[in-house]
């Protein structure tokens, strides 16, 4: 609320203020209000730090890690991982935190530098044959505040260089996840056409495809409309930027 502007004018407006904000309410018209409040924040966080998320030096770090993938080399250019690629993702969640809950209050832009939205920047090489102990991209997940106890969509911020993306969707969910968002596209498919393909927004974002099936899953009819979208295992749309967006 505003501060008070002196007299005894200016308190019966403050203590006015409660009630409505409450009417408002009421009426509907909180999310009007949250929306202009998001729009000020959202350009005071432009203002503020629109040349420090990412530069030609971050993007310098990273190709140089992707050609020197070892430890010598990271903990001798760790500084500047740290000053150009690590600090100013951790700013850009901090300040995407009142975009992100003008669109949903359920999800999490967290800028801790444990357990937060933050990839690490270094990899789990257990099982794999590339033992490669540093990833050469620097990306996050914005996620839903209980994905620890259910399955639920995230948005990703995947900036390598030459192959920005951003997405959002189910990744490697497991197999019982993938049965029921495919028994709901099944079941509705007004509904899906309406989210999945509209025309404007597909001209924008496209099905992340790299693990599709190349038969369609058991038990779904082979005629179904979207038996194209039923052979995804990740329910993934994205779409890829520029180094210099």
């Amino acid at each position: 609320l505003p501060p008070d502007t002196g007299g005894d004018a200016g308190r019966v407006a403050q203590r006015d203020k409660p009630q409505q904000w409450r009417r408002g309410l009421e009426a509907g018209l909180w999310r009007a209000a949250r929306t202009t409040l998001s729009v000020s924040w959202r350009r005071a966080a432009y203002n503020r730090h629109r040349a420090t998320y990412a530069s030609d030096a971050s993007f310098k770090s990273l190709r140089g890690l992707a050609r020197h993938n070892d430890k010598t080399w990271f903990n001798a250019h760790k500084a500047q991982y740290e000053d150009h690629v690590r600090q100013p993702f951790l700013r850009l969640l901090t300040d995407l935190q009142p975009d992100l809950a003008a669109v949903s209050l359920h999800v999490r832009s967290d800028p801790k530098t444990v357990g937060g939205s933050l990839f690490r920047i270094y990899r789990d090489a257990r099982f794999s044959n590339d033992k490669s102990p540093y990833k050469s991209w620097q990306g996050a997940r914005l996620f839903h505040e209980r994905h620890k106890q259910v399955p639920a969509p995230s948005f990703y911020l995947n900036p390598p260089p030459g192959e920005c993306c951003v997405g959002g969707g189910l990744w490697h969910p497991e197999p019982d996840t993938q049965r029921r968002v495919r028994q709901f596209i099944r079941d509705n498919p007004g509904s899906w056409k309406k989210a999945a393909h509209d025309a404007s927004f597909r001209r924008r974002f496209e099905f992340e495809e790299s693990e599709k099936l190349v038969r369609p899953p058991r038990g779904f009819p082979t005629d179904f409309e979207f038996i194209e979208d039923l052979k995804h295992r990740n329910f993934v749309l994205w779409r890829s930027l520029d180094d210099a967006t």
